[in-house]
């Protein structure tokens, strides 16, 4: 027993550590002062015996907490709630009281227990709520865990201090977590005061039932802690349906679950009927994506007989496009043939200087990569092992993609020109270009100018923190810890450069440090740039300009590479002149940007890539930055 401070008593205080002291000193049941919940050791009492009691754990509960579950304004520890009849119902477990409350000035109240447990659960300290192991028999039938109010199991996580039932599972929930169903923001644990309805099952709880649920306060929005644990990921191929139809999943891919009504009506031609119960059909229902007509209630997924699960969707087989000739004792690939190269491919370590680019995707070639020991062409490894045909989420047409090269085309995604390797669809001919496919993968991206990931969202209307463009509805890589957001195009902006007005690599930079404005110029076109967009600069020669400037109108246009689709008789080349500027044939002026040069010495014919392109093939936006 020792003696401590007083906590706001008239009389010196005793620390109680273990029970029989507590009912040594007890004349008979004892509630706590601050929590009116019947007293408990480790507590302390009043060395005078004028029956004042507090729980160790009330006793040294601060005086402001700033709450996870009440992230905008602290809550204050209060003798009585500031309210005309001094009582108050705690907003956690909705039950009354009178004694001390968390309370903040937006109506919002904890007991103290509530406010300590969920604390708590929140940052995750669990050895803070002294669980111990419950058999079945010493449980009662109604008994269920207070964080997901299903029955409780042999084993339970149990707090004598708090009085709460948790599942071990619940009681380990992770605090923040990302869903597919709701990619705007976080979903973060907490208890639905608002009886809310689930977003993914619909259903609403029942107003005496609390527990814990994820959340989405800005947006009002709540999903079941079962729901949200939902398999990321599953297609289901019907026994007796010749389609495959999956169930909701995490990812941003064409989801085949309708969750509302709303989703529901877009997708129908006009009333139709579950085809298996034959009552019609209503949300959350499962449809086929080809639109066939062929629905299901979702509660026809209770029948185990009726589908099987599959792999999933990105995985769905096809093709390899190379053939493993060569592996080293590790397993790994080290002579490949890739079905778009005549020869064939060694992997790295010789990059052969800082100008190669990947013939796939366009980018800078990096660790991992092929490269051809015969000619210069380069595969990232990611682009070499792309499948020849391909299922893409954002495809609108849902027709399968086959892989391309060697043609001239605008990616229907970021509408760069380009004809390095591209995803075609067999339907409508439309191409998308690696850089794209492989940035719209469903999931969470990196970038190297931003510690969070990355999610993308189609609809997204905003500005770009790289080029400062208004991404207008086109879609944008957002992040959801903060304001960070960068359209497509500036997403697959190759991270280094050359130029010729440096001797040295260009490399990708997000913020200027120089903070003499007279600084902030181009070293290319001279004129002025705004430090808080990207720009290329080199380190060592204190080189910057925008990134129009360094990478011109047409950065993945393959140079060296032959173009025929043009009325002169001879197949042209591609080029980039650096110096000594020939005359355009048919404008006249000097050919400084991409052009078309005969590949007969003779010829001496050149031509603007703008000259003699087609209109769909020219570059119709400029660089911001």
């Amino acid at each position: 027993m020792e003696e401590s401070n007083n906590y706001g008593h008239q009389h010196p205080l005793l620390l109680i550590l273990n029970q029989d002291q507590l009912i040594h000193n007890q004349s008979g049941v004892t509630d706590c002062s601050r929590c009116g919940e019947n007293v408990s050791a480790p507590c302390f009492c009043c060395a005078e015996h004028c029956g004042f009691y507090l729980h160790k754990v009330c006793a040294e509960a601060p005086l402001e907490l700033n709450h996870p579950f009440h992230p905008h304004h602290p809550l204050l520890l209060m003798q009585n709630a500031p309210y005309s009849s001094g009582r108050y119902i705690c907003n956690f477990c909705d039950k009354g009281g009178n004694e001390f409350v968390y309370h903040c000035s937006c109506h919002f109240d904890f007991h103290i227990k509530c406010a300590l447990f969920t604390f708590n659960i929140a940052e995750n300290n669990l050895k803070e709520l002294e669980h111990v192991a419950l058999q079945d028999e010493e449980l009662e039938d109604d008994n269920k865990c207070f964080g997901c109010q299903e029955p409780l199991t042999n084993y339970t996580h149990f707090s004598p201090d708090c009085g709460f039932n948790l599942h071990e599972k619940c009681a380990e929930l992770p605090f923040k977590l990302n869903h597919g169903c709701h990619r705007k923001h976080p979903l973060v644990l907490q208890f639905n005061s608002q009886r809310l309805s689930c977003k993914i099952c619909r259903v609403k709880r029942r107003s005496t039932e609390s527990g814990f649920f994820y959340g989405c306060s800005p947006c009002k929005i709540v999903v079941h802690i079962e729901c949200a644990s939902q398999s990321p990921l599953q297609v289901i191929k019907s026994t007796n349906h010749e389609h495959p139809f999956s169930l909701f999943n995490g990812h941003q891919h064409p989801l085949l679950l309708m969750l509302n009504q709303e989703q529901l009506i877009d997708s129908q031609s006009g009333v139709t009927d579950c085809s298996r119960c034959g009552e019609k059909v209503s949300a959350p229902c499962f449809y086929y994506a080809e639109h066939c007509g062929f629905y299901l209630h979702k509660c026809a997924m209770k029948d185990k007989d009726s589908y099987e699960i599959v792999e999933n969707e990105d995985e769905i087989p096809h093709e390899s496009s190379i053939s493993v000739i060569e592996r080293n004792d590790a397993g790994e690939a080290t002579k490949i043939k890739h079905f778009k190269h005549m020869h064939n491919l060694m992997s790295g370590p010789f990059v052969g200087g800082y100008e190669n680019s990947c013939n796939g995707c366009m980018l800078p070639i990096s660790d991992p990569f092929y490269y051809c020991s015969e000619c210069v062409f380069f595969l990232h490894k990611a682009c070499a092992e792309l499948t020849k045909m391909k299922n893409v989420w954002h495809h609108h047409c849902q027709e399968p993609l086959s892989l391309i090269s060697d043609k001239a085309f605008e990616c229907q995604e970021c509408w760069h020109i380009s004809n390095a390797f591209a995803y075609e669809c067999c339907g409508c001919e439309e191409n998308k270009c690696l850089r794209c496919v492989i940035a719209l993968t469903p999931g969470a991206r990196t970038c190297l100018k931003h510690v969070h990931p990355l999610y993308f969202y189609r609809d997204y209307d905003g500005q770009c923190n790289a080029c400062g463009d208004t991404t207008r509805g086109y879609g944008a890589f957002c992040c959801k810890d903060c304001n960070f957001v960068l359209d497509l195009g500036c997403f697959s902006l190759p991270i280094t450069a050359h130029h010729k007005c440096d001797e040295h690599l260009l490399s990708l930079t997000d913020n200027d440090d120089n903070s003499y404005s007279e600084s902030h110029h181009c070293d290319i076109c001279e004129e002025s740039r705004d430090a808080n967009r990207w720009f290329y600069h080199c380190t060592t020669c204190d080189t910057s300009a925008h990134v129009g400037c360094v990478l011109g109108s047409y950065p993945f246009l393959k140079l060296g590479s032959i173009y025929e689709e043009t009325n002169h008789p001879h197949p042209l080349i591609i080029v980039k002149k650096k110096y000594y500027y020939l005359d355009c044939n048919k404008c006249g002026k000097p050919c400084e940007d991409v052009a078309l040069e005969c590949s007969k010495l003779e010829c001496k014919y050149i031509v603007h890539w703008d000259c003699a392109a087609p209109y769909f093939l020219r570059q119709w936006w400029k660089w911001g930055m």
